[in-house]
């Protein structure tokens, strides 16, 4: 089972509060483990601020407002950005020829310059697990899992895209139950 360029979408019984109610891109899964951000949790924090804090300019004002994202509890001081095209960054991780995932300054030196590239979610820190642990916790009925639409991403506002996430599986999330059994 390979699940990047997946969403994964927490089940209503997910208790932990990173996680509770999210929905998350899988930017890498193999047997190594998984790597993703979550893409619909906004943080307190705009773009503007968070390149006055790394000291990089900004010139494109209609970026200034977009909002920074919690991408996971891993890593929380550093920068993620989700983004396509996926071009050619000094650290990324090319999910495929359309996105990747970066942590290099450069990126966000770009960004700020010349507004490129064109479709960005930047995230403080992201969601890991080790090998195997994604299977457990899919076994256990935590997540449910659909190929990714970026459209969802980086066309529709946060607070709509786990619900249209689930639409992609023909779900309602309201009838979802937070209890699951097996067959």
């Amino acid at each position: 089972m390979n699940l990047t360029h997946h969403f994964l979408i927490a089940m209503p019984a997910m208790d932990d509060p990173n996680f509770s109610r999210t929905l998350i891109y899988l930017a890498e899964h193999n047997e190594e483990g998984a790597l993703g951000v979550i893409v619909n949790r906004p943080i307190e924090m705009t773009l503007g601020e968070l390149f006055g804090k790394v000291d990089i300019a900004l010139e494109a004002d209609e970026l200034a407002q977009r909002p920074v994202y919690f991408g996971g509890p891993v890593q929380t001081d550093r920068g993620f950005v989700l983004h396509r095209p996926a071009g050619e960054w000094h650290s990324s991780l090319k999910v495929n020829d359309e996105v990747a995932l970066t942590s290099s300054k450069d990126i966000l030196e770009s960004l700020g310059s010349t507004g490129e590239p064109s479709d960005v979610l930047i995230s403080l820190g992201y969601a890991g697990w080790s090998a195997g642990q994604l299977e457990d916790e899919l076994a256990q009925n935590a997540w449910l899992t659909v190929p990714a639409d970026l459209r969802i991403v980086f066309d529709l506002p946060p607070d709509e895209r786990l619900d249209a996430a689930m639409k992609l599986l023909g779900v309602d999330f309201a009838r979802l139950s937070d209890v699951a059994g097996h067959a």
